[in-house]
Parts: C-alpha cells; sequence; structure tokens
C-alpha cells in the first residue's frame, strides 16, 4: 500500500510560512475550550463527513481543548525513554494507530466581514489534517510547532465549524521520540486570527549591545506592504519608520540577572505588533568563550519538560510561570528547552524574570540508536529523503522564537545521532540568525556547532576538556582514542557545555559541588543543565482512592521504561525535592566562608553581571545549636566576579571558652524582586569557630565504670539490661527496645540500582539486606560486658565480625563498636566507571583509581534499632534541616533542629532509603512527654528514622504502599555511601564511596524521662 498521509516524508501541506509569535491589536478569537470529540482504535484516512458543518455530533463526547486525550480516559499512557512506541519501520505506522476527531463550533462576528484571517495551532501531537465548514485546509506534522492555515476563503458570517482529525502515530513520531510520557492530542492553544490586508505578517527585532561604549543597536525587519513605525518611549522614539536602524548611548542591557526590556509597539495602519526588547550580544571568543554583553557566562540551568502531574504537557500559564519563579528562587539561571520549543508563554516569562535559554527543536530519534546489528541504522538524520522535514522543524522553531532577548542559543535537537540532515539545519540557522551560537550534542567532534557538548561526562573527564586536552578524533561516546596533537583539535577552543548532567532520579544527584567547581577552574567550562527540572509523575489512585504519582507501568504498558520518567530535581506537583536544595546551594552566587586568617570572612561575588548592592548581609552565632546573638554587616562592594575578605562580628571574633559556636552569613534580597519577596536568602555561609580551650570531647562517662551484673535472668550493667544469651541490648532504664544490630545495606536508591553503577546488585549477590546474627561471644566483667557477633546471609562466606564493649558508669551507657570484614568479598564488575575514568593520570593515581572503582562496596556501617513507635520525635544536633549525604551536604547547616518522624522522610516517587542526617554529635528521640533516649556519638555520626523497615522500604513501589509499623526503626550510622548520578553518568566518585573495610565508633546512650 502507498504511504498515507500521515505517514508523508514530507511535513505536511496547506501551512502558511512560519512566523514569530506576536502580541497584535488584531481580532482574535480564542478556540479553546470543550470541543466534540470521538476516538477511533485505526489510523483513519476517509471520512464519515464530520468534517462538513451540518455532521449531527451531539452524541460525541466532549474534550477539552488543549489536552492529553489519555488523560481523559481515552486509551493510557504510556512512557518510554528510548524505544519508540511504534515498530522501526520508518515512515510507517501500524494499523492500530488512535486517531481523535475533533468538532469546534464558532461565531464569527460581524466586524470580520472580509478580514483576511489565519487558524492557529500551537501544538498538534503528532499529525493533524484540518478543515473549516468542510474545505480541507491542510496538514501538519512538529508536535510542538506552530502551524497556521490560512482561512480566508472558507470563513463565513455567523456559524462556522473548525474540524480536525488528529493521529497519534505518523511519520513525524519518527522524529519526537523523546524521553517523556506518549500522549497525544490537540495539546496546545487554537485561535483564530484577523490578519489585516495592510497588517503585519512578521517581525524580527535585531537588539544588540556594544560592550565597549554602551551603546545599544536595534534594526527591526518587518514583513508588510504596508508603511510601518515603531515607538520605544523608554528610549524616545516615536512613530519612526522601521526602515531606521537606530543606535542608542548607554542602553541598559538584558541578562538573565539584569532581564531589563524596553516596550515597543510597531504599528501599520491596520495593526499594532507589542513587543518587548531585550539588547544584548552574543558571542565566542577567540579563546572559545561563550559571553553576553562582553561578559563569560556560567549556565546553572536546568532541562525542563513540560509537564504537570494532572494536565500532562498541557501546562497554564500559571504553571509555567510557577517553575519560572522556582528556579529564580533556586538560584537557577539557565533553561534548556528539552527537547521541544515550549508553549511559547515560557520565553516571555524567561524574557521578563531573566533566564538564559537554549531552544532546542523538536527532534529526537533516539530509538534508531537501539537498531541491530549496527545502531543508528536508518536514522533520518542521515536520510536525504527526511531532509524537508528537518529544516522545516528547523525553520518553525526559528521563526516563532528569534525576537526573544532569553533565548542565547538555538539546539537542533536531542539524541538524534548523526548525519547530513543535521548539517542542513545548522546551515541554514546560521545563515538565518547568525546572532546566537548553535548547539548539538550528538555532533561529538562539533563539525557544525558552535558549542562543544556532552552528556554525563565524569569530572575527570570534564577537566580534561577545560585543559584542552582532546586528541582530534577522540569521543567518549562511543568510546575513539583519536590521535595526534590536541592543538589541532577545534573542540579544545570551543565553550564546553553540560548539555546534561546530575541525572536528578529518585535521592540524589550526588557530586554536584564537583561539576560546577570546575567552571570556576577552566574558563571554557561554562556549565550546563542538570536532568531534569520535574519529575514526571501522573497523579492517579488506587484502588482504596489513595492518590499517588504513577510513572511506567502503572497503566498496563506492554512496553515501558518504568520510573525513569522520574528524575526531576522537583517532585511533580513541583515540591523542591532535596536534590533541588542542593543544587541552589551549590550554584549561589555569592560564597561565603572562612578567609584566609581567623578572624575574617570571604565573600566572593559569583553573579556573571551584577554587584550585590541588592542584597544584605545578616549573621547569627549559635552555640551547642543555640543562638547566641545576631545582627547584620555592611555589604560588601564587589563587582561580578570580584572576591573580597571582611571582618567578622565582633560577637564572632572573641574567644568562646565552651560549646562548640557556628557563624551564619546570609545574603538575602534587601527589597523584594519580581520573583521574590525581601528577606529571600539567596546564600548563605558558615565558619566554625574555634573555642579557645581546645576541641572539646564528646561522648563520655565518668571516671568509675561499673561491673555486670549476671545472677538474674538478664546481664545488668547499670541501667542497661542484656540478653544472657545473644547479649543484645533489651532496654535502658525504664525503657523496653530492640538493641542494635550491625547494618550495611540500605533500601536502594534509582542511582545504586544504576546500570553504571550496580552497587545494589553486588549488595544483594551478598545478601546484606538479609543478614543473619550469631552471638560468638558474651563475656560479663568488672568494668562492662564484650559481646561478639558474626553477621552474614545465608549462602554467604563473606559478612562482619562485631565486637560490642558496652561499658556504664551507673547513669549512662557507651558502646564501642569495631566491626570489620571475614570471609571473601569478591571485586565488582564495574567496567562502565573504569571506562570513564581520566586517562590523563599518573600510573599509581590511575592504578588507585582502578582498584577503588572495582573495590567491595556498602551502603552503609551503623547500628539498627528497634523502638517503640511512640518514640516519634526527633531532635539533633548537626547537618540540616533537611536530609544529606556524604556527596550532597553542601545544602545542610550546622545546627540544632527537631522533627517528627514523619517528617524526616522524603517521599520520592519510587520509595528508597532516603532522609539521612549526615554529621550528628547527639539526638534525642521521645514521645510527646519527652520520654525516649538519647545518643551521643564519639565521632561524627548519620541519623536516620523511619515507620518502617528498609525491607519494606525496597518492596515498595510507590508512597501508597508504605504503611506504619509498631516500632520506629532508627539508624546511626558511621558511615554512609554517597549517591552518585549512576541512573545515567558517573556513580558515585571515588570520595564518596564506601569500601569493605573495617570501622570503629562510638556511642554514648541515655535513657530520657518524661517531662
Amino acid at each position: 500500500m502507498p504511504p498515507r498521509y500521515f505517514e508523508a516524508l514530507s511535513p505536511g501541506y496547506g501551512r502558511t510560512s512560519p512566523r514569530s509569535a506576536l502580541s497584535s491589536s488584531a481580532p482574535r478569537i480564542d478556540l479553546n475550550g470543550p470541543w466534540a470529540f470521538r476516538l477511533s482504535p485505526t489510523g483513519l484516512v476517509e471520512t464519515d463527513g464530520f468534517e462538513l458543518p451540518d455532521f449531527h455530533d451531539g452524541e460525541w463526547d466532549r474534550l477539552p481543548v488543549p489536552s492529553h486525550w489519555q488523560l481523559h480516559g481515552y486509551g493510557k499512557p504510556v512512557y518510554l525513554n528510548i524505544p519508540h512506541p511504534i515498530p522501526l519501520d520508518p515512515p510507517y505506522v501500524p494499523d492500530e494507530n488512535p486517531t481523535g476527531d475533533y468538532r469546534r463550533v464558532f461565531e464569527l462576528p460581524e466586524s470580520w466581514a472580509d478580514t483576511p484571517a489565519v487558524v492557529r495551532f500551537e501544538g498538534v501531537e503528532s499529525c493533524a489534517q484540518v478543515w473549516l465548514n468542510g474545505v480541507e485546509l491542510g496538514v501538519t506534522l512538529g508536535s510542538r510547532l506552530a502551524a497556521e492555515f490560512d482561512v480566508t476563503d472558507a470563513l463565513r458570517p455567523g456559524r462556522n465549524v473548525l474540524a480536525v482529525r488528529v493521529h497519534q502515530y505518523s511519520s513525524g513520531t519518527y522524529l519526537e521520540d523523546q524521553d517523556t510520557w506518549r500522549l497525544a492530542g490537540i495539546i496546545r492553544d487554537v485561535s483564530l486570527l484577523a490578519r489585516p490586508a495592510d497588517g503585519i505578517r512578521d517581525v524580527f527585532v535585531h537588539a544588540g549591545y556594544d560592550t565597549v561604549t554602551g551603546a545599544g543597536r536595534l534594526r527591526i525587519d518587518v514583513d508588510t506592504d504596508a508603511e510601518a513605525t515603531v515607538s520605544i518611549p523608554a528610549l524616545r522614539v516615536t512613530g519612526a519608520s522601521v526602515t531606521e536602524t537606530f543606535t542608542f548611548e548607554g542602553v541598559r542591557p538584558w541578562s538573565a540577572e539584569d532581564p531589563h526590556l524596553y516596550d515597543a509597539v510597531i504599528a501599520t495602519h491596520g495593526e499594532e505588533v507589542r513587543t518587548r526588547i531585550g539588547f544584548r550580544t552574543v558571542a565566542v571568543t577567540d579563546s572559545g568563550v561563550l559571553t553576553v554583553n562582553g561578559r563569560r557566562v556560567v549556565l546553572r540551568g536546568v532541562n525542563r519538560h513540560e509537564f504537570h502531574p494532572d494536565r500532562g504537557r498541557c501546562v497554564t500559564v500559571d504553571d509555567m510561570r510557577d517553575d519560572v519563579l522556582s528556579m529564580k528562587r533556586h538560584n537557577i539561571n539557565a533553561v534548556r528547552t528539552s527537547h521541544y520549543p515550549p508553549h511559547p508563554a515560557f520565553l516571555d516569562l524567561c524574557d521578563e524574570y531573566g533566564l538564559w535559554v537554549m531552544l532546542e527543536c523538536d527532534l529526537e530519534t533516539h530509538g534508531f540508536e537501539m537498531t541491530k546489528p549496527e545502531p543508528w541504522s536508518g536514522n533520518p538524520s542521515g536520510d536525504p529523503r527526511w531532509r524537508e522535514a528537518y529544516l522545516d522543524r528547523a525553520e518553525r522553531t526559528v521563526e516563532r522564537d528569534k525576537n526573544h532577548a532569553s533565548v542565547i542559543s538555538w539546539s537542533l535537537g536531542n539524541e538524534a545521532g548523526d548525519g547530513r540532515n543535521l548539517e542542513a539545519m545548522a546551515a541554514w540557522i546560521r545563515d538565518r540568525d547568525p546572532s546566537r551560537p548553535i548547539h548539538y550534542e550528538g555532533d561529538r567532534l562539533a563539525r557544525y556547532v558552535d558549542l562543544y557538548g556532552e552528556m554525563y561526562r565524569t569530572p575527570a573527564n570534564v577537566a580534561r576538556i577545560g585543559r584542552g586536552l582532546l586528541r582530534p578524533g577522540e569521543k567518549f561516546y562511543p568510546a575513539a582514542d583519536g590521535e595526534g596533537d590536541p592543538a589541532d583539535e577545534p573542540r579544545n577552543r570551543m565553550p564546553y557545555i553540560y548539555t546534561e548532567f546530575a541525572h536528578a532520579m529518585g535521592n540524589g544527584p550526588g557530586g554536584l559541588a564537583e561539576y560546577m567547581q570546575l567552571c570556576d577552574r577552566y574558563p571554557r567550562v561554562q556549565g550546563g543543565f542538570v536532568w531534569e527540572w520535574k519529575d514526571q509523575g501522573l497523579r492517579t489512585t488506587d484502588d482504596q482512592g489513595h492518590a499517588f504519582f504513577a510513572y511506567g507501568g502503572d497503566f498496563g504498558e506492554e512496553v515501558h521504561d518504568g520510573n525513569f520518567i522520574c528524575d526531576g530535581l522537583a517532585f511533580p506537583d513541583g515540591t523542591p525535592s532535596p536534590g533541588l536544595l542542593e543544587y541552589q546551594k551549590v550554584i549561589e552566587p555569592v560564597v561565603m566562608g572562612p578567609g584566609s586568617v581567623p578572624g575574617r570572612l570571604r565573600v566572593h561575588n559569583r553573579y556573571d553581571v551584577v554587584d550585590l548592592s541588592h542584597l544584605r548581609f545578616t549573621w547569627s552565632l549559635t552555640r551547642d545549636g543555640v543562638l547566641v546573638d545576631a545582627g547584620t554587616i555592611a555589604t560588601p562592594d564587589l563587582d561580578a566576579g570580584e572576591e573580597t575578605e571582611i571582618p567578622l562580628p565582633s560577637a564572632a571574633a572573641n574567644g568562646h571558652d565552651e560549646g562548640e559556636c557556628w557563624l551564619t552569613v546570609q545574603a538575602e534580597l534587601a527589597k523584594p524582586a519580581a520573583w521574590a519577596a525581601e528577606g529571600h536568602v539567596v546564600a548563605w555561609g558558615q565558619v566554625a569557630l574555634p573555642p579557645s580551650g581546645g576541641e572539646a570531647v564528646r561522648a563520655v562517662l565518668g571516671s568509675e565504670l561499673e561491673a555486670a551484673e549476671t545472677t538474674g535472668p538478664q546481664i545488668l550493667l547499670g541501667p542497661a539490661r542484656f540478653d544472657r544469651g545473644t547479649g543484645r541490648l533489651l532496654g535502658l532504664g525504664d525503657h523496653e527496645f530492640d538493641g542494635p544490630r550491625l547494618s550495611l545495606w540500605r533500601a536502594p536508591t534509582d542511582n545504586d540500582r544504576a546500570w553504571a553503577q550496580r552497587d545494589a546488585m553486588y549488595w544483594e549477590a551478598r545478601g546484606l539486606q538479609r543478614l543473619r546474627h550469631r552471638t560468638v561471644s558474651v563475656d560479663p566483667d568488672a568494668a562492662g560486658l564484650t559481646v561478639v557477633v558474626r553477621s552474614a546471609a545465608s549462602a554467604s562466606d563473606c559478612g562482619y565480625l562485631t565486637t560490642y564493649r558496652w561499658e556504664t558508669d551507673g547513669q549512662r551507657l557507651r558502646v564501642r563498636v569495631h566491626t570489620e570484614p571475614v570471609g571473601h568479598w569478591p571485586e565488582r564488575d564495574d567496567r562502565f566507571q573504569e571506562a570513564m575514568v581520566e586517562a590523563d593520570l599518573a600510573p599509581e593515581e590511575y592504578a588507585e583509581r582502578q582498584r577503588r572503582n572495582k573495590a567491595p562496596s556498602l551502603a552503609r556501617i551503623g547500628l539498627h534499632w528497634e523502638l517503640p513507635g511512640e518514640w516519634s520525635r526527633v531532635t539533633w544536633f548537626g547537618a540540616g534541616p533537611g536530609e544529606s549525604y556524604p556527596d550532597s551536604r553542601q545544602a545542610a547547616r550546622v545546627g540544632r533542629f527537631r522533627a517528627s518522624v514523619d517528617e524526616l522522610q522524603t517521599p520520592y516517587v519510587r520509595p528508597q532509603d532516603n532522609g539521612n542526617r549526615a554529621d550528628v554529635r547527639w539526638a534525642e528521640i521521645v514521645d510527646e512527654k519527652g520520654a525516649g533516649l538519647r545518643v551521643e556519638g564519639a565521632e561524627l555520626f548519620n541519623l536516620a528514622a523511619r515507620r518502617w523497615s528498609d525491607r519494606h522500604l525496597a518492596e515498595a513501589r510507590h508512597q501508597t504502599d508504605l504503611t506504619a509499623g509498631p516500632t520506629v526503626h532508627l539508624h546511626t550510622d558511621h558511615v554512609v555511601q554517597g549517591l552518585g548520578s549512576g541512573a545515567v553518568g558517573p556513580g558515585v566518585l571515588p570520595g564518596y564511596r564506601l569500601e569493605v573495610g573495617p570501622a570503629d565508633f562510638t556511642f554514648v546512650l541515655t535513657a530520657l524521662q518524661a517531662g
């Protein structure tokens, strides 16, 4: 059979030339709202006359536009990452091709008589055939690209009927294999636009900034048959001809940090177009540095899919504003619009509030990477038959969004391999708009792009790139060594962008600080975009009516990619995750910390453009977590990039005889900003103040130790009771609980499970989740009790031998723990990590990296306690208030914090280890009356408490699967492993890996009474 129209290689027919999204005075009719709708299971070509004005649709359902029909009960959502949702048989699609027919009746006002008009679709997924009053207007493909059809000849006075047939699958599906939910429908706004004969077809604003003179240069190209003028009140331009080229002395340039816009009106006799002009010049210097207005910029950004947990990709302006405001409040300054142009209103918000934007084309063919026996076989990117479709997508992307000051780079698309069609796109864009550099990560040798981008390289590899050590032809993925002199490699003279890095799936990412520190070290390393902004969990309910966020497999899909869709810095409802708070801290624009000498504070202005005059600096002083004093200090006079040292407040500079004292300094907004209220904390730092009397000693007992009593049914040691046979602690004072067991495992995080890391697989192969404990000896003596326990899993010969030495002064109980591995612990099979280790290392360091990457690993070394369920209140002195791990610790400050056990949990969409609090000095776990247990560590320790076991946590698929048990499971860990970003990219970096090895640590326990 010949291809059907929705299987054509062309991008459709009948559309008018693409143009900017313009704010026009011309009449407009909003066609959003309820449309008549029916769904067919197959890809229909012939119609039953539904497109005709007199067709009866009274029995059809009503479906809101914009929307996805799967989210309104028609079919089911499907989540896939790389695989296409249809067989790879381009350009054909299966007969099972859900097809939605839409009808919308509207009245044409009399004032529109004889007025030319177009109907504009901002996005239809994935192919639409359009009629007005029975007259076919054409076919469009390109799901997130605008399409306009001329309706002048088909419009009639009074009643009109717009009919649209939407196919879920089309030839365009092969070009839209993005990592997201596969949904369909009229997904963005629809409107009827009057196009006056003497109106304005299009506008292209060229607004540059002279970094030497401070002048603004403005040229406006207007596509019109009439005389056009421009007015810019703030620049004292009124009714000037658009044929002029303007130069303005001393304009205020646009930047993400100071997003100043000039309102302009472009007018003909028939139409006025309002636009907002930002003067800025984007350039790449001869030394390979990306600059805006002559200043190097660092992209502290995110990859953003459009998403709402109830509406999918059909987001409202309020949704978009919420995203932008949250980004600004969390110090994010850049967005890559992965992997398609966003709703045009989003870019208006980026212009207004200030975000650097990498605007990406609606293109991804990732599923072709999975073809066998050769990856990328049949990929459209290299097939000349698809050239027109590729160029169409590039043109529609650029033309719609070319006037946005926030857009500083065009991106050809994502994970579409390589090929001549991508080269053609780059050439077309460069000719049309040479003012912005071009990005495309798939051009791994950077042959036709201006920005060299990579995904998920290790910090070690990024350092090689930053030092300009790439050899000609060298690639990381797929790996190729290359050969020759790095001086001959063009990529060593280009800006390097983290296209995607730090995959934020589940509990993570770890290692953010290591990535961003490289931007300070190497000028050509200019930051990039965390994957991704938000978890894409769809809100749904279980059989009991409990709400949860669904992911792949929750809708009965035959093929899916599970919870890989939940990999964002924010939860589906926009709630910041600990990962977002960590990123906020790592990328904060002001860095504060200890100075080069005692008594001074180092302040570094990391803004790209602005000084610190919009901030006020406040400080607080605490002793053992209790506030002692507070005040303000003068804001340092620092331009962008500068640093200085200032004196500490006098209250902090004086000596401190006792207690642990910390000075916390905050940089706050001195007055309200468009995106946050006065007092919003932009950055903060802490300085430990050394005590004049030397370091304090923690977790000590009195000098007199008591003997163990063995005459009764239990062993008694001061206030403690132990089982005679096992040596297990049974209670302390009036309290009964189940004393500690050695714990080496955690409910695996998504990164622990990852193919790049495989820690969870290793732990489970060793049986660490099902340890059994054998008491080797119980030895009471005149100064305490020694218990030796061997812990291992069935069918495993490796484990740990632990010696618990219990002592008391009659009031408090101390346990000294020595634990060491026994048996054979095999090396980890971790070839991927080994391959990602930097090759440019000294031989001994390279060998050590290899050893550490293969070394047997653990999740934790610590103690697991089962406490009464009513002990639900936790107070601790340590890092907080949120969770923290060794490689995700920057956002936690040292202080005294309180939370309920429930509040200590982080509700990741797929349950996993969470809630760890690091660097704890002491903690109290008590009931509502204050009765419970105090735990002090001789060393800093990690604290976690929850109402379910790790096994229960690991078995749950959703938060609704977790039910509180009768006990509180307390973990006091000497060490825990870091998080890494191994779900995609590097696993736990060597410095944060927890290797199998011995450990020694000490806790002192005190029974707390009510009151």
